[in-house]
């Protein structure tokens, strides 16, 4: 009843061979690979001589290294954690486990690593809102992971399932299939706004104002002295990096660049400047190919307002983004249409 995922063919033919060469390229990577890898004012990746800088995100990993460490060394094995789990179950909370973890509309890879992991700690099922952009294809690809199934197949399987939101809490990033009542949790970190969902019976919320929602369930998995698996991992790390703009982002908090180096020494990651700037190649192919309308649209977050006093009332779009100048022209017509076709009285576009 769906269509499906992008580039289901590409990960399924490629995760054989990319998890092959996770498991052997990154041995033994991980924070400690990064240490040893960077000297004391840059990085040397031959024997050519050939030394750059380190980059921002290595600098923020290699200050955390030793704390990630440590609290890497404290997590509980997977058999250990089997004959604690009446212990661990007063932590965690009961309404989350056998539920559908799902992300907004206009699906990004932290609304889909967050879900992944989320139902990984919680004991749920991870479900897509929507089909996927390259970055987040790129993900799948990198860690060797299955995709989820969409949250409209999952519902029709099961209407009545428990639905835990995650990324978002607005009914206007909601996916429409969606039954509000069905809702019994939220994970996420963005501001609640006018449209933030209502309930007619309490439910779980975790909301902390950090730079990444996949940071929220790293740490969770931590204070339950649990690592996340090794693939499940490198998704969060993942989605860190892409909602953080690679831990240069003005939302980007100390638990995020902690996160980081703890996740890159959990999913064995021995170059996370690498695996960055092969993150954001990919994502970069997506947003080459997109129209300033679609760039436009991809990010577009909207906000009401209900000033008082005969203020301004209704809704306005924000979105950010870039393009060359040379297409400026060509562009012209197509962000005409997009001003009469909007139903914002405003678009800000910065």
């Amino acid at each position: 009843m769906t269509s499906s995922p992008a580039h289901p063919g590409a990960i399924s033919d490629r995760r054989q061979s990319v998890t092959e060469r996770n498991h052997t390229e990154n041995k033994g990577g991980g924070a400690e690979a990064l240490r040893l890898q960077a000297g004391e004012d840059g990085k040397k990746y031959d024997d050519s001589g050939i030394v750059r800088k380190r980059t921002e995100v290595e600098i923020q990993v290699l200050s955390h290294v030793q704390q990630a460490e440590g609290i890497v060394k404290t997590l509980e094995k997977e058999e250990e954690i089997a004959t604690k789990l009446p212990e661990i179950s007063l932590f965690l909370p009961d309404v989350l486990q056998n539920a559908i973890f799902v992300g907004h509309i206009v699906t990004d890879l932290d609304s889909v690593a967050g879900a992944m992991g989320a139902a990984a700690l919680y004991g749920g099922t991870a479900a897509l809102a929507s089909p996927i952009n390259s970055e987040t294809v790129f993900a799948f690809q990198e860690w060797g992971v299955p995709m989820p199934q969409y949250i409209e197949d999952l519902l029709e399987e099961n209407p009545k399932a428990d639905i835990c939101l995650v990324d978002h809490q607005q009914t206007s990033q909601l996916n429409p299939v969606i039954p509000v009542e069905n809702i019994v949790g939220v994970i996420d970190h963005h501001a609640l706004q006018s449209k933030t969902i209502v309930t007619d019976k309490p439910i779980y919320m975790d909301i902390r104002p950090w730079g990444s929602m996949s940071t929220i369930i790293a740490h969770t998995f931590l204070t339950h002295k649990r690592a996340p698996p090794k693939p499940i991992a490198g998704m969060l790390l993942c989605a860190i990096l892409s909602d953080t703009l690679n831990l240069l982002g003005p939302t980007t908090t100390e638990w995020d660049r902690l996160m980081v180096a703890v996740l890159s020494d959990i999913a064995e990651v021995n170059d996370i400047q690498l695996l960055a700037s092969r993150q954001f190649k990919a994502k970069s192919r997506e947003l080459a190919s997109l129209s300033a309308v679609g760039l436009v649209k991809g990010d577009q977050k909207s906000f009401s307002f209900d000033m008082p006093d005969g203020g301004f009332v209704g809704e306005i779009g924000f979105a950010v983004g870039t393009y060359s100048t040379h297409r400026r022209h060509q562009e012209t017509r197509k962000n005409h249409q997009m001003s009469v076709s909007y139903k914002f009285p405003a678009v800000l576009i910065s």
